[in-house]
């Protein structure tokens, strides 16, 4: 009986090996001091260490002074443990609104170690917010919670547990946490949304007040417009110069601004499409 099974074991190790390779990995105990950015997972009720932040240099982000020094006074207030206000960054695409985000929590860190936390969450994951929100407040870690590209549609009902946790709820926002997000939409909600609830409803004012109002729970409002081609050729000019792209600059202009022309546009991410493909051609690298 026991020469079986010792014939048998290796196949048994094997059917083991392989079942614990299939098994979902075992769920640990949210930490957050282990990283400084993370990722929520809401299925699994879980943050998700990142290493390594896909962001660029704070100093390379042209032509939204006024935005980043706004948002600098903010998130260091927090940072510092006094009053500051949840902001959303609404606009144009690709004019930077999470490049500065990413880049700001960078910029407070470098200045003071493991400050604050950056905790990103995905649109479709907003009613478990309640959940992440008491995670973050258990852990005590000042964090910037981070929605990128929020809006609402018609049916959407979520919305409703973003507007409770920002302000109004029974628990409202933790002290340790502040809530950052950005949209096209300043409203959070397009035009012809809002004007089909005016026509549409018993009570059109009010009908349009209950969506509308949550982008009065971001005391901050800060607008991202499409930049001149100034701004752009500065842009440009100062990606070339940080990463050693070696290109006359009336070429390095020329070449932009037909860039533009094949994407139909001009905008910050434009601008880092272009240097990318000067880059390749060069045999560089953006690091």
């Amino acid at each position: 009986m026991s020469t079986d099974f010792e014939k048998l074991l290796p196949t048994l190790e094997r059917i083991a090996t392989a079942l614990e390779r299939m098994a979902p990995p075992a769920r640990t105990e949210n930490d957050l001091s282990v990283a400084d950015a993370f990722v929520w997972q809401a299925e699994t009720g879980f943050l998700q260490p990142v290493r390594n932040v896909n962001r660029i240099d704070i100093e390379l982000l042209q032509g939204i002074g006024q935005q980043k020094e706004i948002l600098y006074n903010n998130t260091k207030r927090f940072a510092d443990g006094l009053p500051a206000n949840n902001a959303l960054l609404w606009g144009a695409r690709g004019t930077g609104k999470s490049s500065i985000v990413k880049a700001m929590h960078a910029k407070i860190n470098a200045e003071r170690p493991a400050a604050l936390a950056l905790v990103e969450i995905h649109r479709e994951d907003i009613p478990s917010l309640p959940e992440l929100l008491h995670i973050l407040e258990k852990s005590g870690r000042r964090t910037i919670l981070f929605c990128d590209d929020l809006s609402f549609d018609m049916q959407d009902e979520s919305y409703k547990s973003l507007k409770a946790v920002l302000e109004g709820g029974i628990e409202g926002r933790p002290k340790n946490v502040i809530f950052y997000a950005t949209s096209n939409r300043r409203h959070l909600m397009a035009r012809d949304m809002i004007e089909n609830e005016r026509s549409t409803a018993i009570n059109p004012s009010e009908a349009v007040e209950e969506k509308v109002s949550l982008s009065d729970r971001f005391g901050l409002w800060l607008g991202f417009h499409n930049i001149s081609q100034d701004v752009y050729f500065e842009i440009i000019e100062g990606y070339a110069k940080e990463f050693g792209l070696d290109i006359p600059v009336e070429e390095l202009h020329a070449r932009a601004k037909e860039w533009t022309v094949t994407r139909g546009s001009r905008s910050g991410r434009v601008a880092w499409q272009f240097i990318q493909e000067i880059a390749g051609e060069l045999g560089k690298t953006l690091d």
